[in-house]
């Protein structure tokens, strides 16, 4: 899939749009339509949980096209939450504000679970820092020896809560399942693991490693579980470019980790306001996630 054509300006926020606004998170912004949800990616990037003061045009378009092409091959796998006959229902609701769909996903409207479902393949960020200190990533023991970026043996299912602001907090698959339920626990579990699989299998096709990434899954009115919010984004996920994987070191990627690694090297505390992404940032990002696109997606 080649990248659509890429507006010069950052959409920070959705404006005259005749729905009642109903949610705004750190990217996304949702509507509500009645039987579904409308759900807009602006071009905000947070890091850090932090919002920064100017994003990257055209990052919500990208993310959206990313997510929606997932949605296609996950819908093989799992229930997913996208409306029928999507890209027609999406250019119906967005008849007079043409410049939104393609950052645009109509929904069903589900009650999301409380917590996020995160899948690690390879040793990277939060687990590395884990593993150094006790051998292990929450109740998952690992070998010894392993290295920063190291692939592990098998994918492995850590979840987190949903913190309304802040960090979310890893939780034990014993908790997850406290929170879930047996039943849901163990659907949640090995959907994401399938789901994992899946996109680690496409990515490699295109000479991508996918690190680890995170779902989200939520319940219809007849308590069925579907799988929500985006999917295999680089947002959501790390993506690494599979001929620079070198394990002992932080990898290049396809994700936010190339901001995050500059906001490191600024005299920042982590707490908003965030420092102005210089120009470089900005157009080196927009790269990234325009390469990731086209890659997988080829």
């Amino acid at each position: 899939m080649r990248a659509p054509a890429l507006p010069t300006e950052a959409l920070m926020t959705v404006e005259g749009l005749p729905f009642r606004k109903v949610a705004t998170g750190k990217v996304r912004e949702i509507f509500d339509l009645g039987e579904q949800l409308l759900i807009v990616a602006t071009d905000r990037l947070s890091a850090f949980d932090v919002v920064m003061p100017n994003g990257v045009p055209g990052k919500g378009i990208l993310l959206t096209q990313v997510s929606l092409w997932w949605f296609e091959q996950a819908a093989k796998i799992f229930p997913i939450h996208l409306a029928p006959n999507h890209a027609q229902a999406v250019a119906a609701a967005l008849k007079g504000h043409e410049a939104l769909i393609p950052r645009s996903m109509l929904v069903r409207k589900l009650k999301p679970l409380p917590v996020e479902a995160v899948v690690r393949g390879y040793l990277a960020g939060s687990g590395w820092k884990e593993y150094k200190s006790s051998g292990a990533i929450l109740d998952h023991k690992l070998p010894s020896g392993l290295l920063d970026g190291s692939k592990l043996p098998e994918p492995i299912f850590t979840p987190s809560t949903k913190a309304a602001a802040g960090h979310d907090e890893p939780i034990t698959q014993a908790r997850c399942a406290e929170i879930l339920g047996q039943k849901d626990f163990v659907a949640v579990r090995d959907a994401s693991i399938a789901l994992y699989r899946m996109g680690s299998e496409r990515a490699a096709q295109a000479g991508i490693l996918l690190a680890d990434t995170k779902f989200e899954f939520g319940h219809a009115a007849d308590g069925s579980l579907v799988l929500i919010d985006e999917v295999l984004t680089p947002d959501s996920s790390r993506y690494w470019p599979a001929e620079r994987w070198q394990p002992g070191r932080s990898q290049p990627s396809y994700d936010k980790q190339f901001v995050r690694d500059w906001l490191e090297a600024q005299p920042w505390d982590k707490r908003a306001p965030g420092p102005r992404l210089p120009d470089d940032i900005v157009k080196g990002t927009q790269r990234l996630y325009t390469e990731c696109l086209e890659r997988l997606t080829a």
